[in-house]
């Protein structure tokens, strides 16, 4: 009788994970669909436009020294350089993957919804309302790490490797895989890692994670966060930091909530 229990949960499980995984699939196909027939738009407006002198961050920075009266030395200006295709089927290729990053991104809602339906059973009856609440804050925190790599991050890199010479002889022909590589990773990347306070929230809600452990293991996780961010930004100081300090704050802002739910006993 067990064992028929234990198969019928077993394939129970694994129904409920291929519906999961095709419905996440039919949403990332249609949006990637839908930014293939944008990729003019996405590449022109919005890929291509952190290499241009006028995009937001350098006006910012030149702003922000300005301010300061500090030297005109000091600012961080963009860099107009060609990108170079050197494959054949190179450029059909970035615009198929960048359709399905794209893709991912904007369906990020819709994965999230799924993995709520899947994981619901296990947080102690949580009501369906919290579906909206899950998807909406969640969703809003990817966008805001998107974003803050597209502004932030991509242009650090960008000025930072373009800056490194290591003779005047060396002339910079910048790939076209490896720039869209870069802004692609970086802006995933950072969409990601901002999720952070929602995925210790829902370990801590299914009693895999308490708020002791999240304090006790708060050294380690900032080491991870430091590796993390070392991983994401150029090996410069001030990228790595820009990008440190939101992760910490997040993590603490985590430790709070968990606290706050453990002395006001919510547990649905």
């Amino acid at each position: 009788m067990d064992i028929d229990i234990k198969k019928k949960t077993f394939l129970n499980f694994v129904g409920l994970l291929r519906s999961f995984l095709i419905k996440c699939f039919i949403g990332i196909v249609l949006c990637s669909s839908i930014a293939f027939l944008y990729t003019n738009f996405i590449f022109e407006q919005i890929l291509f436009a952190p290499k241009n002198p006028n995009f937001p961050i350098y006006i910012w920075h030149r702003s922000l020294i300005d301010f300061f009266n500090l030297s005109s030395s000091l600012y961080m200006e963009g860099i107009e350089f060609d990108i170079q295709n050197r494959k054949m089927d190179g450029q059909l290729k970035i615009m198929i993957w960048t359709s399905f990053t794209f893709g991912l991104i904007t369906s990020f809602p819709w994965i999230l919804y799924q993995i709520w339906k899947l994981v619901q059973p296990k947080l102690y009856n949580s009501k369906t309302r919290y579906s909206i609440v899950f998807v909406t804050i969640t969703s809003l925190l990817f966008f805001i790490g998107v974003l803050f790599g597209y502004f932030i991050i991509v242009p650090l890199s960008i000025h930072f490797f373009m800056n490194i010479e290591i003779s005047s002889i060396v002339a910079n022909q910048i790939d076209l895989t490896s720039y869209i590589s870069l802004v692609r990773t970086t802006i995933l990347a950072s969409g990601i890692v901002f999720v952070l306070p929602v995925v210790i929230l829902v370990l801590y809600k299914m009693g895999i994670l308490s708020t002791d452990t999240l304090k006790g293991y708060r050294r380690y996780a900032y080491v991870l966060i430091l590796v993390a961010s070392a991983i994401i930004t150029p090996p410069d100081v001030l990228s790595q930091v820009i990008l440190v300090i939101p992760l910490v704050l997040l993590y603490e802002v985590s430790i709070f909530f968990s606290k706050f739910m453990k002395s006001n006993h919510i547990t649905e």
